[in-house]
């Protein structure tokens, strides 16, 4: 069925922030500068206080330098080794710099940026989001329990950050919503009328369902994977009464097949036989040889046959 689907949703603020690359390069190399910085601070320190320890040294100037020098090159490596961070697969670290973004990293490793920097840790893993059973009115006003799953993932680390209080939540309450106005839109089942129903139309649903859950989460940077309705049923107040609507609508539908079989097997018959030449018929028994067979075909139950020893008439 190639059904256009609109989407209604809600017209969200244009981003201010945009996940960009942040300054940075790989952090082996400055892990072995570090190192060397502690391995000489370490060393100018102890020889200074040797040299202050000696008092056959002489003048204690250089003890002096020498414990400077070391107290700065502990300084400078511990602010290079501030600037050291480790990143795993499947996760990003957003950079601020006094308050303001500079930047996303999501190479994996050992990396070295901005040591006066503050750093975040934000998953890009893909999640799935279960929604909760909820009652619900259909578009015909029946009351319907309803629930999806919704398999997501950040793309845009800024947005999730900056634009949203709390991306997690607010992917959760929209989906939530998408469900509901989704539920409320069309019926449970359609009645030869409705171009779609819950139902019936499973896969116009979701798709319909996707694209409204990703235009309400897109302004937090996150892109709906997949969405599937996971369980959907009327409500258990009116469960039973829509249960025995649909076994009389079922009933129907096969009593409807089974009369148009029967119709045509009655006319494949009377053909044969005209063709064929094996009986004449008048009109008044070819009414009750129609009446007959269709009585036989179209019982739900077995036919007793009567055998009638005397003439037609």
């Amino acid at each position: 069925m190639n059904t256009e689907l609109t989407i209604d949703a809600p017209t969200m603020p244009a981003p201010h922030v945009r996940e960009r690359v942040a300054f940075g390069s790989s952090g082996l190399p400055v892990l072995g500068l570090v190192v060397l910085v502690y391995l000489a601070s370490i060393t100018l320190t102890v020889l200074g206080a040797l040299g202050l320890a000696d008092p056959d040294s002489g003048p204690r100037t250089p003890g002096v330098v020498l414990l400077a020098i070391g107290g700065v090159l502990l300084v400078a490596g511990l602010v290079l080794n501030g600037g050291l961070i480790m990143v795993a697969p499947g996760e990003a670290r957003v950079v601020q710099f006094l308050g303001s973004y500079v930047g996303t990293v999501r190479a994996d490793g050992l990396r070295w940026i901005n040591p006066f920097t503050l750093r975040r840790r934000v998953s890009t893993r893909i999640r799935n989001h279960e929604t909760a059973v909820t009652k619900v009115n259909d578009a015909d006003g029946n009351p319907i329990e309803i629930a999806a799953v919704v398999v997501w993932r950040i793309t845009d680390t800024a947005r999730a950050m900056f634009e949203v209080d709390d991306y997690d939540e607010f992917v959760n309450i929209q989906a939530e919503t998408a469900v509901r106005h989704i539920a409320t839109s069309y019926p449970y089942d359609a009645h030869g009328v409705e171009p779609l129903s819950l139902r019936e139309n499973a896969s116009e649903i979701t798709e319909k369902l996707s694209a409204e859950i990703a235009a309400r989460v897109e302004a937090a940077g996150v892109e709906v994977i997949e969405s599937r309705i996971t369980h959907l049923a009327y409500a258990p107040e009116i469960a039973g009464a829509m249960l025995r609507r649909q076994q009389a609508s079922a009933v129907v539908a096969a009593r409807q097949r089974i009369v148009e079989g029967a119709v045509g097997m009655v006319q494949a018959a009377l053909q044969a036989l005209s063709e064929q030449d094996v009986v004449d018929l008048d009109e008044e028994r070819k009414a009750t040889m129609v009446s007959n067979l269709l009585v036989v075909l179209c019982s739900d139950r077995e036919t007793q046959p009567v055998v009638n020893a005397g003439s037609l008439y």
